[in-house]
């Protein structure tokens, strides 16, 4: 699997996509990108940049969504012609989807809809790379399905039925708690599609402060260890330069600045593992 000229791999280099929750301003969403082109250079990694326009998943009906789905492509065009980045955001519906694969080089299904089979399909079949994240009720083994929707949806619309990224990002435990088990990363990688971990949401509490979602970054550094420890193929990050003031999902955003010192310490772990690949037992 090869974007903008990188390889995407369990085997391969680590990638990164990153950015803010929701597309708050044109100038946020440049200053993001902006650090994220110097990151992607520095780290000689693929680096794509992530941000919705519409956030329709919200805890609370008066909760920010985003700027809609006019300015949003807006913006996230604009990331891309002045940063390079490659850009991912989210569709909702199956309407959105001619339009958001015009611009984006990566569309992502989000979560809670994992297992909305027209949205899957109509997103595999636009023929970009699509980041089908894992439901919080669903269990690793339960993304084969989604994938073999996706495969066949792609395969039947003339695309390439390989461009799939499945995406963990922890599994419902009682109320407002999320919890991350590890082996479900290779679970899914047997499927043969790259998997991607999302460290942010992992330690999102959904709904956990009443009208809106909370979480713990602190926790964040943790899991992505454990996750590029067990061989991902990508990190998905959510970050912003005041996560204490963002307008969605600042609990669990992991500060701006703290960014590159965090992605240069899984760098060097990422190319550990993978370059001892061979020294590992299997039980299989």
């Amino acid at each position: 699997m090869i974007l903008r000229g990188a390889p995407i791999g369990q085997d391969k280099p680590m990638f990164l996509i990153a950015g803010p929750c929701v597309l708050e301003s044109v100038e946020l969403a440049l200053r993001v990108a902006d650090c994220l082109a110097h990151l992607a250079r520095r780290h000689n990694m693929l680096v794509i940049f992530k941000g919705s326009f519409d956030k329709a998943n919200r805890t609370s009906g008066t909760s920010d969504r985003g700027p809609g789905i006019d300015e949003g492509l807006e913006i996230l065009s604009r990331v891309n012609r002045e940063t390079g980045l490659p850009v991912l955001t989210d569709v909702h519906e199956t309407s959105q989807v001619q339009a958001v694969a015009e611009v984006v080089d990566v569309l992502q299904t989000p979560a809670l809809l994992a297992r909305q089979s027209d949205l899957i399909m109509a997103a595999a079949r636009s023929g970009r790379f699509v980041n089908l994240k894992k439901g919080q009720f669903m269990a690793p083994w339960d993304m084969a399905h989604v994938l073999e929707k996706a495969r066949s949806a792609a395969a039947e619309a003339g695309h390439d039925p390989d461009c799939f990224l499945l995406c963990e990002r922890g599994v419902s435990f009682g109320y407002n708690t999320l919890v991350t088990d590890l082996r479900s990363l290779a679970v899914m990688a047997e499927t043969g599609s790259p998997v991607v971990f999302d460290a942010t949401h992992s330690v999102q509490s959904p709904g956990g402060l009443g009208a809106r979602s909370g979480g713990d970054r602190h926790h964040i550094p943790l899991l992505c260890r454990g996750a590029v420890a067990a061989g991902i193929a990508g990190l998905f990050l959510e970050t912003h330069p005041d996560p204490d003031r963002a307008l969605s999902d600042g609990p669990n955003s992991w500060p701006l600045d703290l960014l590159d010192a965090l992605v240069a310490q899984l760098v060097m772990l990422d190319h550990s593992i993978k370059a001892n690949l061979s020294a590992y037992p299997s039980a299989s």
